[in-house]
């Protein structure tokens, strides 16, 4: 049984890392104003995963509590492939908020590692917040209770 739990969490980081890669692309392509709306979004999403009842599985259906994650991630990379700015931007910050909260607290191996590509990806997000100091103080005040 362990090893095909091994096996399942590989094949998880493996999948999560391709979508981090095409998230980031995904970020790069947003304009400047727009990636200060995505800052103040990312910092909503955080926080309102934090306060759910189970923050990885935040963005899911209900029926998919007590599963170690849910379709989230899948449902966020395809907001985020979207043509309409808005809705990629939601997409965008879904994604980062799940696989943050589905990831924090990752044993040493390829989850651990894939945490830190999305606390890379959560620094480019706020970097672009630098130029609105309202959206970086809600970032910074919203870090302790969604971080």
């Amino acid at each position: 049984m362990q090893l095909v739990t091994r096996i399942l969490s590989l094949s998880r980081a493996l999948r999560l890392g391709r979508q981090a890669r095409q998230i980031e692309t995904a970020i790069h392509q947003l304009p400047a104003p727009l990636r200060e709306v995505l800052a103040a979004l990312t910092v909503k999403e955080l926080a309102n995963a934090a306060r759910a009842q189970f923050p990885h599985l935040y963005g899911s259906a209900p029926e998919r509590t007590g599963q170690a994650w849910g379709d989230g991630t899948e449902i966020a990379l395809e907001r985020a492939r979207s043509d309409n700015p808005q809705v990629r931007m939601r997409g965008i910050a879904l994604w980062v908020a799940v696989v943050y909260h589905q990831t924090r607290d990752a044993e040493p191996g390829p989850l651990s590692a894939l945490h830190r590509q999305v606390l890379r990806l959560l620094r480019l997000i706020k970097d672009a917040a630098g130029t609105r100091p309202e959206v970086y103080e809600a970032w910074s005040a919203g870090r302790g209770e969604a971080a």
